[in-house]
């Protein structure tokens, strides 16, 4: 009786602890949209940083506080890597820990890359995942301890690109909709970008994204669309912008355009620039006063959101 009972308890803690961190696709399967089977498979890489490459199925890894300790906020994260890969870690499931030991619910999202031989309009379906992922976690906000109100979208790099287009590509959702995800609005409450591509249509835009999303010589009207500085309206959530001005990769003008047009179109905006950090700095451990833009980026965020309660 005495070892039942034991076995019982761990299994309830076991799937108590589990039960904070769990991964869930973004679509019913078989229901994939803008995808057709090519026998491409998933490539996944387990180096110094794992990278993804090749994403067939979309998903959502979810990482929940405890409920003690929820804010009620979260935040999608969108890993960069140019569209070519996920930094899946580096730019994701580490910064998710990082949201957590603030109480906020972090959610890492797998997109579908257009790299992809499986997308069938390529460039369609970064902004297709990032949009369900929105609408997917609204949708179980209840059941995630998550206020619908105070759900953001993060991006790094390529990552940033994607969260910046869902910041300026969204709606409120489909009301008639079968599927009750869909009645959701996909528009962030708040957006933070850090070391982002922004722009196509200028000429410090990052050519790799470019290519890799609309590839090359696009119409005027895609990369016009994929130029977030130029979709900026009243109704685009506020944003934090983090960058370095050394950084060569993605150069410190792509945040600070994007900046400009949500000041002039009176958007409530904030950007901490860096004198150091280059590209890709992640977490930026070890690295001096850089190391707190994590911070600087949760102390904006509790401070927006509290105007909400």
């Amino acid at each position: 009786m005495k070892k039942l009972l034991l076995l019982y308890v761990c299994l309830l803690i076991s799937f108590q602890l589990m039960s904070q961190s769990f991964n869930l696709t973004l679509y019913p399967e078989g229901e994939i949209p803008n995808y057709q089977p090519t026998g491409e498979k998933e490539v996944v890489d387990t180096g110094d940083i794992i990278k993804i490459g090749k994403v067939q199925v979309p998903d959502i890894q979810v990482f929940l506080p405890s409920k003690r300790n929820a804010t009620g906020e979260a935040v999608i994260i969108c890993p960069g890597g140019g569209y070519w890969i996920l930094a899946y870690d580096w730019e994701g499931t580490d910064i998710a820990k990082f949201w957590n030991s603030k109480g906020v619910a972090a959610i890492v999202l797998k997109y579908r890359l257009p790299t992809s031989e499986s997308q069938i309009v390529p460039h369609k379906s970064p902004l297709l995942d990032a949009q369900r992922a929105m609408r997917l976690v609204r949708y179980h906000a209840g059941d995630w301890n998550i206020h619908p109100n105070k759900i953001g979208i993060m991006g790094f790099s390529a990552g940033g690109h994607l969260a910046s287009t869902l910041s300026t590509h969204f709606d409120a959702g489909s009301p008639d909709a079968d599927d009750p995800v869909e009645k959701e609005s996909c528009r962030p409450d708040f957006s933070i970008l850090v070391y982002p591509v922004i722009s196509f249509a200028a000429d410090f835009g990052h050519s790799g994204s470019e290519k890799a999303l609309v590839g090359e010589n696009a119409p005027d009207s895609l990369v016009r669309y994929y130029s977030s500085e130029l979709q900026v309206t009243p109704q685009t959530p506020p944003a934090i912008l983090i960058h370095a001005s050394n950084d060569k990769g993605v150069p410190v003008k792509n945040s600070i355009v994007y900046y400009e047009r949500l000041i002039e179109e009176g958007v409530e905006a904030a950007m901490h620039i860096y004198p150091y950090g280059g590209h890709g700095f992640s977490l930026a451990v070890n690295k001096g006063y850089l190391s707190g833009w994590t911070e600087r980026c949760y102390e904006w965020m509790s401070a927006l959101n509290k105007n909400k309660e």
